[in-house]
């Protein structure tokens, strides 16, 4: 078979650029530690290694949003500690306000404390994050979340909470809705609330009272009225929701218990003819509507009988109410750290994952680079005789023979 010189030229130069294209290719997985250069290399790895790409990819944006929702909490979790060093001051400015030594000025001296200590809640319920958003307006970071008219504080957000993803399942709130944290909260035991008629002028004090018996609870109002006949006082119990009499006639003894349809009180004292007292259920009260009851009985002249008398009964129920306020702050807070504790978690389950990723990626295109060199060397090694053998060729001509 006879060969023309530009097909013995075509063919050589061909085998020189393959074993050149191969050297290169062996050159670039060196260089990069990666077998599979192109996809062509290895089709299906190729696939399987942009599925484990992509989704590396994502898991490292769930990383990302983790944190800044970490950030969040953190953020918000400072506030509610500030906040709760602040009722724990109001707690303790109304229990000094107790003093039966006190004067009308030196209540109102506490009244003015309590007024700047609400001032202070209103101002970290307002807080915002590093972005100026409003950390308790629910999706409405842009509004300020409470409106401020002297002791009437108004709630302008809405009742959602912002959430982040912050894994493939699991979408997580990084805020809390300010009717939730500062508004909704029990007033007195939880269950009910107990309070004495302001038009009373007896010395009867009542206590918050406690359930005896949730079976028998109903539900509804009722009324405590004291007679007081011949020195003798009695007391009827009225279910004012119906209407009806739950008991009358009752005999009076200063600080003995007070039972009846599962809820029991004491109110010690002595009562005139004509007083009461009412249980109703309890409802929520926002902790600015506690601090403003308390400012409002402190600023009202309360020396002699039977203001002493009214007074203390506002007083008593604020500190409850007030505790009430720490514990549902503390309620919160305990959430919030568990929303942190499950970051934590699935940042080390994230860790774990990329961890996995990466050896996945490396098992698909990581190079052996031992096999590597040899093909190197080997591959160099074809390409020069490949070029040796081209020049000795093309060098052949029958005019070297003339």
């Amino acid at each position: 078979m006879r060969l023309s010189s530009n097909t013995i030229y075509e063919v050589g130069t061909n085998l020189m650029l393959q074993q050149q294209e191969a050297l290169i290719k062996t050159q670039q997985q060196l260089s990069t530690g990666k077998r599979i250069v192109t996809p062509s290399d290895d089709p299906i790895a190729a696939a399987q290694a942009l599925n484990i790409t992509q989704a590396a990819s994502l898991n490292e944006q769930y990383a990302v949003n983790r944190k800044s929702a970490g950030s969040s909490l953190m953020l918000e979790e400072n506030v509610l500690k500030e906040i709760t060093s602040v009722l724990q001051n109001v707690h303790q400015t109304v229990v000094s306000a107790g003093n039966a030594s006190y004067s009308d000025a030196d209540r109102k001296a506490r009244a003015t404390e309590l007024r700047s200590q609400l001032d202070s809640l209103v101002t970290l319920a307002n807080s915002t994050d590093d972005k100026g958003q409003f950390l308790f307006s629910g999706y409405q970071a842009s509004t300020k979340p409470f409106v401020q008219t002297g002791l009437n504080i108004q709630y302008a957000g809405d009742q959602g909470q912002r959430l982040t993803q912050v894994s493939s399942s699991r979408q997580l709130a990084i805020s809390d809705a300010g009717a939730e944290v500062f508004e909704r909260i029990k007033s007195g035991n939880g269950v009910f609330q107990t309070a004495a008629d302001p038009l009373n002028t007896g010395t009867g004090i009542i206590d918050i009272g406690s359930v005896i018996d949730p079976v028998s609870l109903t539900g509804d109002e009722y009324e405590i009225n004291f007679t007081v006949t011949n020195g003798v006082t009695t007391f009827d119990v009225v279910n004012t929701t119906t209407g009806t009499s739950v008991s009358a006639g009752n005999s009076y003894t200063n600080n003995h218990a007070i039972s009846f349809d599962g809820v029991q009180l004491n109110i010690k004292g002595n009562p005139v003819d004509g007083d009461k007292f009412t249980v109703s259920p309890s409802n929520n009260q926002s902790i600015f509507e506690t601090v403003s009851k308390a400012i409002t009985a402190l600023e009202t002249p309360s020396s002699g009988q039977p203001g002493n008398t009214r007074l203390t009964n506002v007083l008593g129920a604020s500190l409850q109410d007030v505790e009430n306020d720490l514990e549902h702050v503390l309620s919160k807070q305990t959430a919030i750290g568990a929303r942190l504790q499950e970051i934590d978690t699935l940042d080390s389950v994230g860790s774990d994952q990329d961890i996995q990723f990466q050896q996945s990626l490396a098992e698909l295109q990581g190079v052996d680079f031992a096999k590597a060199i040899s093909d190197l060397q080997r591959q160099q090694l074809y390409l020069q005789a490949a070029q040796q053998s081209y020049v000795k060729i093309s060098g052949l001509t029958l005019f070297n023979f003339i």
